[in-house]
């Protein structure tokens, strides 16, 4: 195999790597708010469910031990955050999208006050499962190494797609964000329908932050999150409101993430930091892409502020 050979393949495999890894949050996250949206109402303040749930899993992981009691309890802290959210949404006169911001800035800042003891210590982490091992190639082997999260993200992606196009549950999640009026008419209490939507979004945002601090890159410190969550916003209006699709679109935002380390490792550094930026500079391509988007505009629940 020829040198320019190698350096191609040492890129396919490290995009590889990096795409599944860097998409895990971003996965569950936008999954949180399709739900969300879905049920009419957009969750802003996501970034804060994704920075305290880090927070908390790594807090919970260093006192007890066990990784998965941290992504656990990071649900809960995603749950805890989702249910203020509804609840203060369910006033009149409110808008979901300033409440969104103040919860960004309260989660964020709750998980820097409290998270400050826990930069330097040390938790357990979460295990990969070992897929690449039999291949014998040492770079495609640390690529493959997955962890069970991407699994249950790509698994809860086509439970939730079928929730949404199958089950009564999933028609009256859809008829409260399409259209209220029809929604009261048949006697859905919308609130407590968005109440449990955001609630449910805020848990699965918190499982996506303990990725961050439990798996990769696998520490808590104030500067884990990146924006990843308001960037999975722009990722569920590209995905069009479908579960399968926000997969995709993850795994895209993933690669872009991955660029840089991929770049690296075949010895690339000059213009590393631009190649850093690649998420942030397809965030805007896609949300400006996405304003003129007639196919986004006619697939938006209809009760999202932002389409009024």
């Amino acid at each position: 195999m020829s040198i320019v050979d190698t350096a191609g393949f040492t890129l396919l495999v490290a995009m590889i790597g990096g795409a599944i890894r860097v998409s895990t949050p971003f996965m569950f996250v936008a999954l949180g708010e399709c739900l969300t949206e879905k049920s009419g109402r957009i969750n802003l303040g996501l970034e804060g469910n994704l920075v305290l749930g880090a927070m908390v899993a790594y807090a919970t992981a260093f006192y007890t031990g066990s990784a998965w009691a941290g992504v656990l309890a990071a649900g809960g802290s995603g749950l805890f955050l989702g249910a203020i959210h509804g609840l203060v949404c369910s006033l009149p006169r409110v808008n979901d999208i300033a409440v969104g911001i103040a919860m960004m800035a309260f989660g964020t800042g709750l998980a820097f006050y409290l998270g400050k003891d826990y930069i330097a210590q040390v938790a357990p982490r979460l295990e990969a499962v070992h897929l690449g091992d039999w291949t014998g190639i040492p770079s495609l082997a640390t690529a493959l190494q997955i962890n069970p999260l991407f699994f249950v993200g790509i698994a809860l992606a086509i439970g939730m797609s079928w929730f949404f196009r199958a089950t009564r549950w999933g028609l009256v999640v859809r008829t409260t964000g399409d259209s209220a009026a029809a929604a009261r008419a048949m006697g859905i209490p919308i609130d407590l329908v968005r109440v449990l939507a955001t609630m449910t979004g805020g848990f699965l945002a918190g499982v996506g932050g303990s990725f961050l601090s439990l798996y990769y890159p696998g520490s808590w410190n104030e500067g884990l999150s990146s924006g990843q969550g308001l960037m999975a916003v722009a990722l569920v209006i590209f995905a069009r409101w479908d579960p399968i699709r926000c997969v995709w679109a993850a795994m895209l935002f993933g690669a872009a993430g991955a660029i840089g380390p991929a770049m690296q490792a075949i010895g690339v550094t000059q213009g590393f930091y631009f190649f850093n930026a690649a998420p942030y500079i397809l965030t805007l391509a896609l949300m400006a892409g996405s304003a003129r988007s007639r196919f986004a505009a006619r697939e938006a629940p209809g009760e999202l502020s932002i389409v009024k």
